[in-house]
């Protein structure tokens, strides 16, 4: 999927998320930022968006109400028995309505690499940019009734070892994914539920490439995550992520992970997480820490 097809669904997508009569830039909104309540915006994930670790919610990320912004940093590392996942990006939340952000991920191979015939430390690079809308809803706001806040989403993502991947077995080395979340905060209980549906043809995520010579069709999968607000700095919780299977030298795990995250303020939080992802180009259990940094406003 090119530029020019993903630049005409970003402009469809905002103009749904706004009512008829509405014109976006009919004025530049002020910058006050700060308004929401702690963790509503959620944290960073793997691929840059707002939501969870593994998971992608429909909030907006940062702490901008509907005439503000908000914005993040953030630094992912996952400790893995085989490999080590390393992540960094940045996301901008418009007005409560519209998220952009971009990432770059890092899968390195370590001794593995030698195993698997790559090198020693080969490491597989992946860059992501995304853009989210608000459709409907407010996750936080709309407690006097059960419609959560929904959003959709785009996601393209360009690898650049096509070498490897073609050698594999995978098909290309970019895809575009389109997902779409609902969240519901249901403030009283301290809990959050979210759920996502993603349509992708990615093989882990798209670090080994997208489509193979197993499947090569983008298919629906689902992302999951609930949360308990342990206090107003605390959130503890778990996901869960399926995946496709398309490569037919390794069988493609689900993932889950087990999380806290603490924010020491507005503008500093971390997590940390006990992730499960399963196999990973035939090496099995696939276990370790996750930690995540973030900073932002």
């Amino acid at each position: 999927m090119r530029a020019g097809f993903i630049t005409g669904l970003v402009v469809a997508l905002i103009g749904l998320s706004m009512p008829a009569k509405a014109q976006v830039f009919d004025s530049l909104p002020s910058s006050r930022t700060g308004g929401k309540l702690l963790l509503t915006g959620g944290v960073s994930s793997i691929e840059g968006s707002g939501g969870g670790g593994i998971a992608t919610w429909s909030t907006i990320t940062g702490y901008g109400e509907e005439d503000g912004i908000g914005a993040n940093v953030h630094a992912t590392f996952i400790d893995l028995p085989d490999y080590e996942f390393r992540s960094v990006g940045a996301a901008v939340g418009l007005w409560d309505r519209v998220e952009l952000s971009v990432a770059r991920q890092e899968f390195d191979t370590g001794d593995t690499g030698t195993a698997l015939g790559l090198g020693q430390g080969f490491t597989f690079t992946q860059d992501i940019v995304g853009i989210k809308v608000r459709l409907i809803g407010d996750a936080v706001y709309d407690q006097d009734r059960w419609m959560p806040q929904v959003s959709v989403g785009v996601q393209h993502k360009s690898n650049d070892q096509g070498a490897v991947i073609s050698a594999i077995g995978g098909k290309d080395d970019e895809g575009t994914e389109v997902y779409l979340a609902a969240t519901k905060l249901f403030l009283t209980q301290s809990v959050l539920v979210s759920g996502t549906v993603r349509w992708t043809n990615a093989n882990q995520t798209g670090l080994l490439g997208f489509g193979g010579d197993v499947n090569d069709d983008h298919q629906a999968q689902f992302e999951g995550s609930v949360g308990w607000q342990v206090d107003r700095n605390l959130v503890v919780g778990a996901e869960y992520r399926t995946k496709p299977d398309n490569l037919g030298f390794a069988e493609e795990d689900d993932w889950f992970d087990v999380y806290a995250a603490y924010a020491i303020n507005k503008h500093v939080s971390v997590t940390a997480a006990w992730a499960d992802l399963g196999s990973i180009a035939t090496f099995e259990d696939q276990r370790g820490l996750y930690l995540s940094l973030q900073v932002g406003f």
